[in-house]
C-alpha cells in the first residue's frame, strides 16, 4: 500500500516510512485475527475492546486529515471532490464518502476536535455531533466567537463522559449553558421556529401493494411521533412479554410493532373519531350473500370494486365482529338484501360482560389478557348468529383470525374454552 512517492510533508523521512507503517499495523491486525477470543482472559477481552475503541477514532482521525488535504485526488479524477474517488475506486456508497468529507473539512475548523480524535478521546460520531453544533453556532448570529471557541471546549470535556446520543442534546442547549440570559430567549425562538418547519414537514403516504397489505410512510413532528411510537409499543409489549414468558422464540421488534399498530388501529373507539362526508368515518364492506357463507369468498372494501380494495370473506367476518363497519349485503343483480346496524357489533357493555367472565382468551391453551382480546359471534351472522353473551367468546386477534380462516374449524368445549382443529 503507498499514499505516493517522494519526500513527505513532514520533510524528515521518505515517504516509504507510510509504507512501512501501515504494514506494521496490517502486520499487527492479522496477527490479533489469527488468535481465536474464546480462548481470552475477560481481562485481555475488556483491554481489547477499549484499546480498538481509542485506535478507531485515531485512525479515523488520520482518515479525516488525509480527506480535508485530497484536493490533489479530485483534480487527477476530474471529481467534485474526494467522495468521487471513494465511489469509484473504493466503492463507498456515495451518501457516505459525501458525508466523510464533509465531515473531514469540518474537523479540519476545529483544532480541539481534531486534537480529541488524534488522542483517541472523542469517537467518529462524537466528532460529527460536535462539528455540527459548532457550524450550528457559529452560524448563529447571536453568538460570538468567544462562544463558539468556549461552546468547542465544553463539548469536547461533555465527550468523555457521554454518549454520542447524550452529547447531540448538549449540542443543542450549549450556548444556553454559556449564558442563560443572553441565549434563552434565542433558543426559545429557534425551538419554536423549528417546530413550526416539522408541522411543514408532516406527511403521510398510503398505498395498496396489491399483495394483502398496505404500504405507508411519512413524517410527524417529534412531540405527535413519539406519542405515535409510545402507543404503539403500548400494544406491542404485551405480545412481546407473552411469548417470553411462554419461552417462545421472539419475532423480530419491527413485526410486534407492526401488529401493534395494527391492533391500536382496530381498537379505536369510532365514537371518538371526527364525521366525515356527512357520515361517521367508518369502512364500507360490499359482499355477496353467496360470498358471505363461501369460506373461500371475497368481499370490497369500499363501494364498489373499482374505488375498493379486496379482502377475503374470512377476513369481512372477522371484522364484522367487533370493527367499525357497515356490511352490505348483495343479492342477484347487486340487490342490497341487508345493511349491517349497530346491534350486529357487540356493545361496549357485552364486551365488558365478556371479559368480566372469560378472564382470557377463551381458546384453548391461551392466556392473552381480556383487554386486548375481540368479541367473536361462535355462529356467525350471515348464518343466523345473534349478538349476545351466549353466543359470545373472548379471542385474542391471531385465534380471531384463525376463528374465520377457511383451513381451520372451532367448537366449544364444555368448560367454555374453544377448540381449533385444521381441516384435513
Amino acid at each position: 500500500m503507498s499514499l505516493g512517492s517522494g519526500i513527505d510533508h513532514w520533510g524528515t523521512n521518505p515517504s516509504d516510512s507510510i509504507d512501512a507503517a501501515l504494514t506494521a499495523i496490517e502486520s499487527s491486525v492479522q496477527d490479533l485475527l489469527a488468535t481465536d477470543p474464546a480462548y481470552w482472559r475477560t481481562g485481555q477481552k475488556k483491554d481489547l475492546l477499549e484499546r480498538l475503541e481509542k485506535l478507531q477514532a485515531q485512525q479515523a482521525a488520520l482518515k479525516l486529515r488525509v480527506l480535508a488535504l485530497a484536493g490533489d485526488i479530485a483534480e487527477e479524477t476530474g471529481a467534485k471532490d474526494a467522495s468521487g474517488w471513494l465511489r469509484t475506486e473504493l466503492l463507498v456508497d456515495k451518501a457516505v464518502a459525501r458525508a466523510q468529507v464533509k465531515l473531514a473539512a469540518g474537523v479540519a475548523k476545529y483544532d480541539l476536535v481534531a486534537a480529541g480524535l488524534a488522542d483517541g478521546v472523542v469517537s467518529l460520531d462524537k466528532a460529527r455531533v460536535i462539528t455540527t453544533a459548532l457550524d450550528k453556532i457559529d452560524n448563529d448570529p447571536v453568538a460570538s466567537a468567544e462562544d463558539l471557541v468556549l461552546a468547542e471546549k465544553l463539548l469536547i470535556d461533555y465527550a468523555t463522559q457521554l454518549t454520542a446520543n447524550e452529547l447531540r442534546i448538549i449540542g443543542k442547549q450549549i450556548l444556553r449553558e454559556i449564558d442563560p440570559a443572553r441565549f434563552e430567549d434565542a433558543e426559545a425562538k429557534a425551538l419554536l421556529a423549528e417546530e413550526e418547519r416539522a408541522q411543514q414537514k408532516t406527511a403521510l403516504r398510503v398505498w395498496d401493494n396489491h399483495d394483502g397489505t398496505i404500504g405507508f410512510d411519512g413524517v410527524l413532528p417529534t412531540s405527535v411521533g413519539m406519542r405515535f411510537k409510545r402507543l404503539v409499543e403500548a400494544y406491542a409489549q404485551p405480545r412481546k412479554q407473552q411469548l417470553a414468558d411462554k419461552g417462545a422464540p421472539l419475532p423480530p421488534w419491527e413485526r410486534l410493532m407492526g401488529q401493534g399498530f395494527a391492533r391500536l388501529v382496530e381498537t379505536i373507539d369510532p365514537a371518538s373519531l371526527p364525521r366525515h362526508g356527512g357520515d361517521a368515518t367508518t369502512i364500507n364492506v360490499v359482499i355477496s350473500l353467496e360470498e358471505l357463507r363461501n369460506d373461500l369468498g371475497a368481499a370490497t372494501l369500499g363501494y364498489d370494486e373499482t374505488n375498493g380494495t379486496t379482502i377475503s370473506a374470512a377476513e369481512a367476518r372477522r371484522m364484522a365482529c367487533n370493527a367499525t363497519i357497515i356490511p352490505w349485503v348483495l343479492g342477484g343483480d347487486s340487490e342490497v338484501l341487508d345493511a349491517g346496524r349497530a346491534s350486529r357489533l357487540f356493545q361496549p357493555i357485552q364486551r365488558k360482560a365478556l371479559r368480566l367472565q372469560a378472564k382470557c382468551c377463551q381458546a384453548e391453551g391461551c392466556d392473552m389478557p381480556p383487554e386486548w382480546c375481540d368479541s367473536h359471534h361462535l355462529n356467525p351472522w350471515a348464518a343466523g348468529g345473534k349478538t349476545n353473551l351466549k353466543d359470545g367468546a373472548l379471542l385474542c386477534p391471531h385465534h380471531h383470525r384463525l376463528a374465520h380462516h377457511p383451513a381451520y374449524v372451532h367448537e366449544r368445549l364444555p368448560d367454555g374454552t374453544i377448540r381449533f382443529t385444521r381441516r384435513p
